[in-house]
């Protein structure tokens, strides 16, 4: 664990050094917005959870929830967009 954490830490001073901010998003996200256009392949990947009217999911990954945030704050966010995403996901494979 000691490894991982220094690895990590490395990651965020180059990230940092060259300018870029850190990013975090939600570990849970609508399951049609993690699916997208991905389908059956995309289906297999995720752990799936109903609350009520609420079907959501764990991301699978960093992109959609990263390419949600930049739409979501397309007006704050300047060009380049320089952040970088270091989070946990899970696989359903």
């Amino acid at each position: 664990m000691i490894a991982r954490e220094k690895l990590i830490d490395t990651a965020r001073s180059v990230y940092r050094s060259y300018g870029y901010s850190p990013i975090d998003t939600p570990a849970l996200e609508y399951s049609e917005i993690l699916l997208g256009k991905g389908g059956e392949e995309s289906n297999k990947q995720l752990y799936r959870f109903t609350r009520g009217k609420r079907d959501i999911a764990l991301r699978f990954d960093l992109t959609v929830p990263l390419a949600r945030f930049a739409a979501q704050h397309a007006q704050q966010i300047g060009i380049p967009f320089k952040r970088y995403h270091i989070a946990s996901v899970w696989r359903g494979e």
